[in-house]
């Protein structure tokens, strides 16, 4: 039995099987490049679903969580520590915004919006006690805690987990005209990925982001961008709403925030509708914590240069122009994305995603399957083009087989 096969039948007997990872063992990685326990090397053309948006060991975030790890790493919210005001500051002038919540994961953020909304609707809005509504999209995807496959309408996500908790509506994504008819007077929000990641990297209609702001200015509805994989960088601009000019009332943020060294993620508001919380009513142990601050701190720095947006809109460019190309080529039916995030459903007699993503692993490149006869593309915003097109000649390698 080879390292790979003993570390992987370890896994399986030892692991409960909540994932099926591609059958590789990572034990270094740099930049976009990975290393497996047998010396192999693989373009990672995935990037942690968005969360190793500056790639592997980025030498500044690196450098930024080995200083802090130094000096201090948790207090807890119990005291005050020095990189928290720094930290809230510049995320909020980051996003346009006046207030920050930390948190730690991406579900844990969109947890913390959705009870954001429902205080906000009780507190400020005036619904009636008990009957605040959120409205989300089909094909959703916003994290795996009981009440966000409430409202997902992913069978796998949700089978055998109810009770399911009451209050979502759920419509078409893209479809503006269900969107106002789902509104009520005991809305209080509505929540949504600009471009659903997990469902195939789904692009709404041009015009719907701006449609669905204008709704929600119009009938006093808070509109939440679940920006986790979409925001920071990764679509050519800091959030994917900017492509529409939007400005959300909350993002919801995660992944790239801790760089892949550190679970960081937070709502970012206005102080009216953040201002509701008191002591007590929210938090958490790790959320903000001294170590997550300082290397999200590092993130803000970075994305405060426009750098990574200007390499994701060119090389993303370039990424969708050779896929474009593919697209005819009787392998891909449909490509779909913006900047360095595409999706790729497969033409079924070529193989299954699982599939066209295990032959191009055997081939050096790591890429990940979703929904049968979809793959996503989504390397580390610092990929050489030279590297992005060697994964792609790999890819169409393996589509002419």
């Amino acid at each position: 039995m080879s390292t790979t096969e003993s570390a992987i039948a370890s896994a399986e007997a030892h692991s409960a099987h909540n994932y099926h990872p591609l059958p590789i063992v990572v034990a270094s990685a740099d930049g976009a490049w990975m290393t497996d326990v047998e010396g192999r090397r693989y373009l990672d053309m995935l990037a942690g679903y968005s969360a190793l948006n500056f790639g592997h060991a980025n030498r500044r975030l690196i450098d930024a969580a080995k200083a802090q790890l130094e000096r201090v790493t948790l207090t807890s919210r119990a005291f005050h520590h020095d990189r928290f005001a720094d930290f809230c500051t510049r995320l909020a002038e980051l996003c346009g915004m006046e207030m920050v919540l930390p948190m730690n994961t991406g579900a844990e953020a969109v947890e913390t919006a959705v009870k954001t909304a429902r205080k906000w609707g009780y507190q400020v809005k005036g619904v009636p006690d008990g009957m605040a509504k959120i409205i989300v999209a089909a094909n959703n995807f916003h994290g795996r805690t009981t009440t966000i496959v409430s409202f997902s309408t992913d069978a796998e996500a949700r089978a055998d987990f109810g009770p399911y908790t009451p209050g979502f509506e759920i419509v078409p994504f893209g479809d503006l005209t269900a969107m106002e008819a789902a509104m009520t007077e005991n809305t209080v929000a509505v929540l949504l990925e600009p471009i659903q990641g997990e469902a195939g990297v789904l692009m709404p209609p041009a015009g719907y982001l701006a449609g669905v702001r204008e709704l929600s200015r119009q009938r006093n509805v808070l509109f939440i961008a679940d920006e986790i994989q979409s925001g920071l960088g990764r679509t050519g601009k800091t959030f994917a709403c900017e492509h529409e000019g939007v400005v959300p009332d909350m993002y919801v943020l995660g992944k790239a925030l801790g760089g892949g060294v550190v679970p960081v993620s937070a709502v970012v508001s206005s102080a009216r509708i953040l201002g509701v919380y008191r002591p007590g009513e929210h938090g958490s142990t790790f959320g903000g914590n001294p170590l997550a601050c300082a290397v999200a701190l590092e993130v803000i720095a970075m994305l405060r240069t426009g750098e990574f947006q200007q390499r994701a809109t060119e090389l993303g460019d370039h990424l969708h122009h050779e896929l474009g190309v593919l697209a005819g080529g009787g392998a891909v039916e449909t490509v779909r994305g913006r900047g360095l995030w595409a999706g790729l459903d497969i033409v079924p007699s070529h193989g299954t995603g699982r599939e066209i993503s295990e032959r191009l692993m055997d081939r050096g490149v790591l890429v990940k399957d979703t929904h049968g006869s979809t793959i996503r593309i989504a390397p580390p915003l610092v990929i050489s083009k030279e590297d992005l097109d060697w994964g792609l000649d790999q890819l169409r390698a393996v589509l002419a087989e």
